[in-house]
């Protein structure tokens, strides 16, 4: 075999795995979607990566991939998502996957489901209900006025079954010096940013000890 054709069964060998592994890292194989949606529970909590300015800002505050988060219920035996946006509302779950990048999604569950019995599930979704149709909170304000994606989850937990998931981080607990993260700032606030504010942001609740991974579509 001359060097010519070895070099280019190599290259082929290359772009093949080049390829498989783009389609598995973006999730795209319906057998494995298939079997990811089966898995999941009401309760679930979901993360993705979105594309947004204040997006990106949350990811390089929090040093995280996970920039939004919502609640996995289940309706008429189809997933939805209920997720802090402009407004609170429900999404269909393969919507809601793919406004996430490359649709790659993480979820996480409570490792001791024991927990919820199902009095606190039906709690929960109560909980979550009272939220559809309110603002989406541009100030990251600890209130129920407006709500933002990680604060809406965690109040569902606490407020509908007595669970803390992790503990609120003041504002300034961040990494705030980069610039993008700057601009949203200044955008939002001028000059005064409530540095001492409450927030829970969606790296903490991606890292809460009190869950584990049930899918990660990153990883595929």
């Amino acid at each position: 075999m001359t060097k010519k054709i070895l070099y280019g069964f190599i290259v082929a060998g290359l772009i093949t795995f080049a390829g498989l592994y783009s389609c598995a890292k973006s999730g795209s194989n319906p057998d494995t979607k298939k079997q990811s949606v089966e898995t999941l529970k009401d309760g679930d909590i979901i993360f993705q990566t979105s594309q947004s300015a204040q997006c990106e800002a949350v990811r390089i505050a929090t040093r995280s991939k996970f920039s939004h988060c919502g609640i996995i219920f289940t309706r008429d035996n189809k997933k939805f998502v209920l997720e802090a946006v402009q407004p609170v509302k429900i999404t269909p779950f393969e919507d809601w996957i793919q406004h996430g990048k490359d649709n790659c999604y993480l979820v996480k569950r409570l490792k001791d489901t024991l927990q919820i019995n199902n009095q606190k599930m039906v709690n929960m979704k109560h909980v979550g209900t009272q939220f559809i149709g309110k603002n989406y909170d541009l100030y990251f304000e600890w209130s129920d006025d407006r709500i933002y994606c990680s604060e809406l989850v965690w109040k569902i937990y606490k407020e509908g079954a007595g669970i803390e998931l992790c503990k609120q981080q003041t504002l300034q607990s961040f990494d705030l010096k980069n610039e993008k993260v700057q601009e949203i700032l200044k955008e939002r606030y001028g000059n005064n940013i409530p540095l001492n504010e409450k927030v829970v942001a969606p790296s903490q609740l991606a890292d809460s000890k009190l869950l584990e991974t049930i899918i990660d579509t990153y990883t595929f």
